[in-house]
């Protein structure tokens, strides 16, 4: 007999039903990680309430030592749109990413520099 799981995702935010298709965010606060999945529109909702705090703040490593902060100029991801794009284009040009979740900074930055 076999079995077949399915994975649906609800919005933790608002309830919404997003089926196999969410938004993971991984985020800390006062020293607790967190995640949660979100549709796309609060997705996008929480990057743009939490952009000033993360443009400001000190990123700090596993080990617990601060980095110093990068102050190159970057373009705002703030389209849901945008990931959809930018995970298109990294396929096109050899990256392998995730259909869901964070994209990795160096795609970021070669997607930035390639449009």
């Amino acid at each position: 007999m076999a079995q077949q799981f399915q994975v649906q995702y609800i919005d933790d935010l608002d309830g919404t039903d997003l089926g196999s298709d969410a938004n993971t965010i991984t985020f800390a606060f006062d020293g607790k990680e967190y995640t949660i999945d979100l549709s796309d529109e609060n997705a996008e909702k929480f990057r743009e309430v939490m952009a000033p705090y993360v443009e400001n703040g000190h990123r700090v490593s596993s080990s617990g030592k601060a980095k110093p902060a990068r102050r190159a100029a970057a373009r705002s991801w703030s389209s849901s749109g945008d990931t959809k794009a930018i995970r298109e284009w990294a396929r096109s040009n050899g990256y392998e990413v995730s259909n869901r979740g964070r994209i990795p900074s160096d795609i970021m930055v070669a997607y930035a520099a390639a449009n």
